[in-house]
């Protein structure tokens, strides 16, 4: 006769193996053709993002304390049913196509998303907030979720996969995924630029190392949890983008060059810190991403990609509306979206992003593995 303990502990066995079982057919059922082909026997099993509004999905939509959020119209409008998720955009983000093109899953969820599914844990999820940034001055004026507190959402998360797949599948997971870092924009232009008492505390110079500095730090402790291919995104060319030139730009609304130069030096520290974090931890897949360039290029030369407008953004006047200001009672959107670079005075279109996509893939893929 059996044991009753060890019938209970077969029982249990049984159980976790066919939940386990049970994950894997919903993962197959959520991966989509890769349009990136892969090097033979690599796999990236996930996509695990943090960061600021540009990969936010939706994880504060339900923070009432901050006006960092996008949950209503016209956000969305070109999404999945034209519903607003979250996203700062008019559809998908970056992260949302660089999922679909490796053959992950069509987008990638908030981590807070009420509606999100446990399969979904297992193909990744974002940890993204608006407003966020790495100076933690930033993140508390803004009332998004900070860094740090994006990083204990992950530590959440680490734990709900070890009780769904066991702790080798979760640590054949964490090591194996991609993981993006996207932010920096905030602390340069809402933060420094935006608060007198900050420049009184700081120059660029200053502020710049200090940024960089913190990034460097979070991409250490992503390696601390085991991840292995972190990638940490540079800081698009703020000075261009319509909110800014609407505010610096004098009468003519240019590019700022101050604000520019503030970026591309941040940018330059950013990618030595991880050159350098790289050689100490001998992980040659942990990189930095320019998007400087990336962006530029299609607002330097907009016709080559389709645009008229690089200026303004398609959502109200286009000067200076972005999340609260941008919404179905105030502003109109522009009636061909496909012709703007810029969705909102701070965000980019679907459209442009996609256009980056195809940048990113050309310029980096190889450097994953």
């Amino acid at each position: 006769m059996i044991h009753r303990a060890t019938m209970k502990r077969h029982i249990t066995s049984s159980s976790r193996l066919c939940m386990c079982v049970l994950f894997m057919v919903l993962l197959s059922e959520t991966i989509t053709n890769a349009l990136v082909k892969l090097p033979a026997n690599k796999t990236i099993p996930a996509i695990i993002v943090f960061g600021d509004s540009i990969v936010d999905a939706g994880n504060n939509d339900d923070i009432t304390t901050t006006l960092a959020r996008c949950n209503y119209p016209p956000y969305g409008i070109d999404f999945d049913g034209g519903i607003p998720t979250g996203r700062f955009s008019n559809g998908k983000v970056p992260t949302d196509f660089i999922a679909e093109e490796l053959g992950i899953k069509p987008i990638v969820p908030a981590y807070r998303d009420p509606t999100l599914k446990p399969e979904d844990l297992l193909t990744g999820v974002t940890f993204a907030s608006g407003g966020a940034g790495y100076v933690p001055f930033t993140s508390q004026l803004s009332g998004g979720i900070s860094l740090s507190q994006q990083l204990k959402l992950f530590e959440e998360y680490i734990e709900k996969l070890n009780e769904m797949v066991g702790e080798e599948r979760t640590k054949f997971i964490i090591q194996n995924s991609l993981f993006m870092v996207i932010c920096g924009s905030n602390d340069i232009a809402n933060t420094y630029f935006a608060l007198a008492s900050v420049q009184r505390q700081y120059n660029v110079d200053s502020f710049t190392t200090l940024m960089a500095d913190k990034a460097q730090s979070f991409a250490q402790k992503l390696h601390e949890y085991g991840a292995r291919r972190i990638q940490v995104f540079g800081v698009p060319p703020l000075g261009c983008v319509p909110s800014q030139r609407t505010v610096a730009g004098g009468p003519t609304r240019s590019c700022v060059g101050r604000f520019n130069d503030a970026t591309k030096l941040y940018n330059a520290k950013l990618s030595a810190n991880l050159d350098s974090l790289s050689r100490n931890l001998r992980e040659n897949t942990l990189i930095y991403i320019d998007i400087y360039d990336s962006l530029l290029e299609i607002i330097l030369d907009p016709q080559q990609y389709g645009f008229q407008v690089v200026d303004r953004g398609c959502c109200g006047t286009g000067l200076i509306e972005v999340a609260v200001l941008c919404n179905n009672y105030t502003a109109d959107i522009c009636p061909n979206r496909h012709d703007y670079v810029f969705w909102d005075s701070f965000h980019p279109t679907e459209k442009t992003y996609k256009i980056m996509t195809g940048k990113y893939f050309e310029r980096v893929l190889n450097k994953i593995f």
